[in-house]
């Protein structure tokens, strides 16, 4: 006969796992002999073996007490049961793995490929990460709020930054960020895009200069709210002034 510890120590687990076995009536406890002690027969130490094994292969200890009692054909279909859950669960862990990774790529876990391509051009023309990041949240917002207009800006992006001039605006606003509101650098810039703007009216070019700096992500930087406003304004004067003035 075994006390608890050379039957814990025999099956290869701790005596608290046979505690929590008999708990949940995994296990029967024995009565107490006349010392005191609970005393296990070798059947509770084979017994013990067998729930260790089957734990250890992933069976539910929900499942393992009828499995103990099975005949072979039932245990055999039980199995089988339990291995394609198994599979199931290491699918969704392996989907799950396959987002963590993506987490650490920042907006591929958000947005198609042809805009995350679109977002390392930016990088790539020397366009700062405060602003790419910026970027990258309207690209989200478009995605929920308008998914059919999604591939045209892309085109429309990409032309963009295809066109030299318009990308050197680009990154002047993009480096205009931090600047004072009043800094005569901006009057100049300014005035860059009111004239690329009055160029660009009328040829399909479907977004204004200001758009080069966005009215959303203005509120970021006084700097580029000056220029928001102020090219607003001017292309309010022109409507109201209207064509060939």
């Amino acid at each position: 006969m075994l006390t608890i510890g050379r039957l814990a120590a025999t099956a290869g687990v701790t005596v608290r796992t046979v505690r929590h076995y008999h708990h949940i009536g995994l296990l029967p406890e024995p009565e107490r002999d006349a010392s005191g002690y609970r005393r296990y027969s070798a059947q509770a130490a084979v017994d013990l073996i067998r729930i260790r094994t089957l734990a250890e292969a992933g069976v539910p200890l929900a499942r393992i007490d009828a499995l103990l009692h099975a005949r072979p054909a039932e245990f055999a279909a039980a199995v089988t049961e339990i291995d394609a859950a198994l599979q199931r669960k290491i699918d969704q862990l392996a989907e799950h793995r396959r987002r963590i990774a993506e987490l650490a790529e920042g907006e591929r876990l958000f947005l198609p490929p042809e805009v995350v391509a679109l977002l390392d051009r930016m990088r790539s023309l020397g366009v700062g990460e405060p602003r790419v990041r910026l970027e990258r949240d309207a690209w989200i917002l478009m995605q929920v709020l308008d998914p059919d207009a999604v591939p045209r800006r892309i085109r429309d992006k990409n032309a963009a930054f295809g066109d030299p001039e318009t990308a050197r605006l680009y990154l002047a606003c993009d480096r205009s960020v931090d600047w004072d509101p009043h800094d005569p650098r901006l009057d100049r810039l300014i005035d860059d895009l009111e004239a690329w703007e009055i160029e660009h009216e009328g040829d399909g070019t479907p977004a204004g200069s200001a758009e080069l700096v966005s009215s959303r992500i203005s509120e970021a930087s006084p700097a580029w709210r000056r220029i928001v406003e102020t090219l607003a304004h001017r292309a309010g004067r022109r409507r109201a002034s209207g064509p060939g003035s």
